[in-house]
């Protein structure tokens, strides 16, 4: 259950933030002022985030790498074919 609190609440019931957190899932967002500040959210969703974060930025090194022996001529050509296709498709040209 996603949930927001304001910092003093949170604050005040820290422990049962916690709990809400670990035992059911919760994601708490923690405002001060109506401005959110800050989520609480469980530990292996936490990690499981990370890892996915870790995958796409492997996943982009990668693609730069495959990119970089593309000459700039190359690149637009290709560029180029892309978007008369996409204009041709747009338009029912085929």
């Amino acid at each position: 259950m996603k949930r927001t609190v304001s910092a003093l609440d949170a604050r005040r019931r820290l422990g049962e933030v916690l709990e809400g957190v670990f035992y059911r899932g919760d994601e708490v967002v923690i405002e001060r002022a109506g401005k959110p500040m800050a989520v609480v959210i469980p530990a292996d969703r936490y990690e499981a985030l990370e890892r996915s974060r870790e995958r796409l930025f492997d996943f982009i090194e990668q693609a730069q790498d495959r990119n970089r022996s593309v000459s700039e001529v190359d690149l637009a050509a290709e560029i180029d074919v892309a978007i008369r296709e996409v204009r041709a498709s747009a338009s029912g040209d085929q």
